[in-house]
């Protein structure tokens, strides 16, 4: 579970509404724990009580109520969700809880009876309900006045555009079709205008996201929307065309790796697509007998071979990845067989699980479970690799010039910066430590490449 960074997070930092609440107007807090999927949700739900003439608190004290955005994907995501309700209440008292833990109204309520109100992810009406029990309206539509973007919890310069919901997989250790459902696409339109939207009010990336990207528009068999005085397909290449087409950078998120995505790969070599050459792929395994203990829908030898033919394509394509490393009954051959697959692969950027069992999930019964010792130092050796390749390649861009969006710049005028190759809190950095005057965030400037880390790098600004 990845949980929002504190200057993120609602609970801890003032939401994008800066207006300062009008006397007698109801407010609202919410903590948003979980992955960017689930940050999408409490924006919306933000946006809808912005909408009805609430205001929103940055810190308990100020609140009427306190939503609670939950995760339950892993145990230990559920103990740290149930570890923020009893913070809110401790620290407020009337708390509405929501989000994938939600699913499980009884096991929160065992832990927390005091909770107002339990809902399940995507469950807006059911929140909006229960805020409206807790807090009632009382909207001025004079003064209560929605900004055009809706409530962001992320910096105005980029978004997170989810496209679908649900995921048709049944991987032996996730539970989030049970969660969140079958695959349900949104039509094309509605995305694109959404993204439209975000674009006109200054947003300079787009990170689309959803439970299984490559997926998107199955459900709907690929059907035809009305866009721009034509059509357009609800089908993931054509999505990301017309995205690209918006003027801002498109960054591609949970792409699992199916023939069709080869598709892409020509619109990220093409610059002037707009579609970055970045993709995002939960690889999770190499070894076909842990993929297939996994119920994965993928294989590793046929990964190195769509790996080699995108590359073919765009020389220039970052790959990011995660893994889990301990699932139940993996050998010492199959760990060696993933750290010789990731030798292999070369993937830019890596992340790495420890397996944990989840309520619910069916790898739960699978024996031969992994000793946490044993897991622990697979995931140091693996991590290890991973460092080491990820050097390699950082330090094979000094001396080029790079374009970077910037992030922040602090106090003493140094830039924090992405380039095209990393995503917003999950990958690495470009900072540029002088010469920055005259720089604002959200800019996307050319910067000269001068030194490497494991993860980040410095740079100097070409004027």
């Amino acid at each position: 579970m990845t949980q929002n960074p504190p200057d993120l997070r609602p609970d801890l930092a003032r939401a994008r509404v800066t207006d300062a609440p009008r006397p007698g107007q109801p407010t609202i807090g919410m903590v948003s724990l979980g992955c960017p999927k689930a940050l999408v949700d409490s924006e919306r739900i933000l946006t809808r009580l912005r909408a009805e003439g609430y205001a929103i608190s940055a810190d308990y004290a100020g609140a009427e109520a306190v939503i609670v955005n939950t995760c339950g994907f892993l145990d230990s995501a559920k103990a740290e969700s149930l570890d923020a309700i009893g913070e809110a209440l401790t620290e407020n008292g009337r708390v509405i809880v929501t989000g994938c833990l939600g699913a499980e109204p009884d096991y929160i309520r065992e832990h927390h009876p005091k909770i107002l109100a339990v809902t399940g992810p995507q469950q807006y009406e059911q929140v909006l309900d229960a805020v409206h029990l807790a807090v009632p309206p009382a909207p001025d539509p004079f003064i209560d006045l929605l900004p055009a973007r809706g409530v962001s919890l992320t910096p105005r310069h980029y978004s997170y555009l989810k496209i679908s919901e649900g995921c048709n997989h049944k991987c032996k250790f996730c539970i989030i079709p049970d969660m969140r459902g079958k695959l349900a696409s949104r039509p094309a339109h509605a995305v694109l205008r959404e993204a439209e939207k975000l674009v006109e009010a200054g947003v300079r990336e787009l990170l689309v996201i959803s439970q299984d990207t490559s997926a998107y528009g199955l459900d709907r068999r690929y059907d035809l929307n009305p866009w721009k005085g034509g059509e357009v397909r609800s089908h993931i290449t054509d999505l990301a065309r017309e995205l690209g087409q918006l003027g801002a950078w498109v960054r591609m998120h949970y792409v699992y790796p199916y023939p069709h995505v080869r598709d892409l790969i020509p619109l990220m070599a093409d610059p002037a697509s707009g579609v970055l050459p970045y993709l995002d792929i939960p690889f999770q395994h190499s070894h076909p007998d842990v993929l297939r203990r996994m119920a994965r829908p993928a294989a590793g030898s046929k990964t190195l071979e769509e790996i080699a033919a995108w590359r073919a394509i765009c020389p220039d394509i970052t790959l990011r990845s995660t893994f889990i490393v301990g699932y139940p009954g993996e050998t010492e051959a199959e760990f060696q067989h993933l750290l010789d697959w990731l030798d292999e692969a070369q993937l830019d950027r890596v992340g790495c699980f420890q397996y944990e069992n989840v309520a619910g999930a069916r790898s739960n019964a699978l024996p031969d479970h992994v000793a946490p010792e044993v897991k622990q130092d697979r995931w140091d050796r693996f991590m290890a690799k991973a460092q080491a390749i990820s050097a390699a390649k950082l330090e094979a861009k000094v001396g080029r010039t790079l374009e970077v969006i910037v992030d922040d710049i602090d106090a003493d005028g140094v830039a924090t910066c992405r380039t095209w190759a990393d995503a917003p809190e999950i990958d690495g950095n470009l900072f540029i430590d002088e010469d920055t005057t005259g720089l604002s965030v959200g800019d996307i400037v050319k910067v000269a490449v001068d030194e490497a880390s494991e993860y980040d790098l410095w740079g100097t600004l070409r004027r």
